[in-house]
């Protein structure tokens, strides 16, 4: 074993200590959202095929779209709650097994209705993908690291939708859109696997250190509190500060909606793109939003060091300079190139996985350890539900109008929810964290 080796791991016992161990779990949660991330754009990636031999229409496609993100806002506080009842290793396993055999069951799909069914039970299991990631924050890092690990658990969230295109085009060329499907979900079967064998929480891992162990609890956070379903719901709803994270995460998802499931069907329809041109350039937005949530913690603490902010203030901050970064969505309603469209929508994927990360960050700051799953989930209902009726109305007038009008109105809907944070969250003080 090399000496750079022997660094990272020391032995104790019988045990193999490995430090930092809370960075390399999150890279294992990373993983997981990343796979989450590739079978959801596998349809948008195969749709321009699948309208072609299924007879399905846009308005199809809306429903089955619909479907999925109807699901994803019904499911998300029920995966949440989960996840705080039953802990986050079986909560987050039982969904993940969910959503890999769906993914499966898509090779056989002959119907936009038989899809639209099979993307309703994906979208209900994948859900878990929103608050897990709250609850991974909370259990594995101490308040002053939460920032900077939700930029780079944010980046799970977009790298499979980086990886999509090309994984997919490749995997369809190979085996037919059938065989995308099947390759997609045996990718999904065997990280649970990863999961089930590598997962523990903190107090029991047994590769943790006590020297980690001591600094993940270091500020002595209250002992969760398991709380029935509805009394849990009851609880957030009453608290003011949840509606300051929620109506922006209303505002700023159609944009993410329109980037995994709308921009390759916007690509080949209105700019004449082909399905291999898609995947060579549609993961481009989603390196953007990748080096968005990387960036955006460490933005965290730029803000604290130029402008003495708090730690919320700061974190506040970061996410409205993403609101401004999401203008250039409006833009691309001027243009006709799709080199130019594709680089404004990437300007929006990066500031969109500013706000996203951000407002996770949020969640963990805001919220205690019992409930941030639960917070979260009902977050993402929030953020869901105008991606479901942005969706809908995408599919109603965009053969009609066209995208550009939405392109528009994307472009603005985050400065509307900067208020929201502004009023509901921002700390009044200037007092340093």
């Amino acid at each position: 074993m090399n000496r750079s080796l022997e660094r990272q791991i020391s032995a104790t016992g019988s045990k193999r200590i490995f430090l930092n161990l809370r960075w390399w779990v999150l890279i294992l949660f990373l993983t997981g959202v990343t796979v989450n991330y590739i079978t959801r754009n596998s349809l948008a990636i195969l749709a321009p095929e699948l309208k072609t031999s299924l007879g399905i229409t846009t308005e199809h496609y809306s429903w089955i779209v619909g479907a999925f993100q109807l699901a994803y806002t019904l499911f998300q506080p029920i995966c949440g709650w989960l996840i705080d009842v039953i802990g986050l290793k079986i909560g987050f396993m039982i969904c993940a097994t969910i959503w890999a055999l769906t993914c499966l069951l898509h090779a056989g799909a002959g119907s936009w209705l038989q899809l639209a069914i099979l993307r309703f039970i994906m979208g209900g299991a994948e859900a878990a993908a929103t608050p897990a990631n709250a609850k991974v924050l909370g259990e594995w890092f101490p308040k002053k690291e939460r920032p900077i690990a939700a930029g780079w658990a944010g980046v799970g969230f977009s790298i499979g939708a980086m990886l999509a295109p090309p994984i997919i085009y490749f995997a369809h060329a190979s085996f037919g859109w059938q065989g995308a499907f099947l390759f997609t979900g045996f990718l999904a079967i065997s990280w649970v696997g990863l999961w089930a064998l590598f997962y523990h929480n903190p107090a029991t891992h047994p590769n943790l250190g006590a020297q980690e162990l001591a600094l993940i609890q270091q500020d002595n956070e209250p002992p969760a509190v398991k709380q029935s379903f509805f009394r849990a719901l009851k609880s957030v709803a009453k608290n003011k500060r949840f509606y300051g994270i929620a109506i922006p995460a209303f505002m700023a998802e159609p944009a993410w909606g329109v980037l995994s499931f709308w921009v390759p069907l916007y690509l080949a329809n209105e700019l004449g793109m082909d399905l291999k041109q898609i995947a060579m350039f549609a993961w481009l937005p989603f390196l953007a939003a990748d080096l968005g949530s990387v960036a955006s913690g460490y933005l965290t603490r730029l803000y604290t060091r130029l402008f003495g902010c708090t730690q919320v203030n700061s974190v506040v901050a970061s996410s409205i300079t993403g609101a401004f970064l999401m203008l250039s969505l409006a833009l691309v309603a001027v243009t006709k190139d799709p080199y130019v469209a594709i680089a404004l929508i990437s300007v929006g994927g990066f500031g969109h996985q500013i706000i996203s990360c951000m407002l996770s960050a949020l969640v963990v700051e805001k919220f205690d350890k019992g409930e941030m799953a639960t917070v979260n989930g009902m977050r993402g209902s929030f953020a869901w539900i105008s991606s479901f009726l942005f969706s809908l109305l995408i599919g109603i007038t965009a053969d009609k109008i066209g995208f550009n009008p939405l392109f528009i109105a994307m472009g603005f809907f985050d400065l509307i929810g900067a208020l929201f944070l502004i009023a509901f969250i921002a700390e009044r003080r200037a007092t340093r964290a």
